[in-house]
């Protein structure tokens, strides 16, 4: 069963975007994601099961 993953949500992901920063804002939600780095702006594209894979923790707008 996919997770629920939200537009808007910030992800934290196990790994590191070469700028030092480990959280995605996600921007499209469906079979691929398009996520972008809140550190340095940089956009991709990722499949839903590699990307839930890495997930470690989401953050949804409201919660903040």
């Amino acid at each position: 069963m996919p997770m629920d993953i939200r537009l808007n949500d910030i992800l934290e992901l196990k790994k590191q975007h070469p700028c030092g920063s480990k959280e995605w804002l996600v921007l499209r939600v469906g079979a691929d994601f398009r996520i972008q780095c809140t550190g340095c702006g940089h956009r991709v594209m990722t499949p839903r099961v590699k990307l839930e894979k890495s997930i470690r923790k989401i953050t949804r707008k409201e919660d903040v």
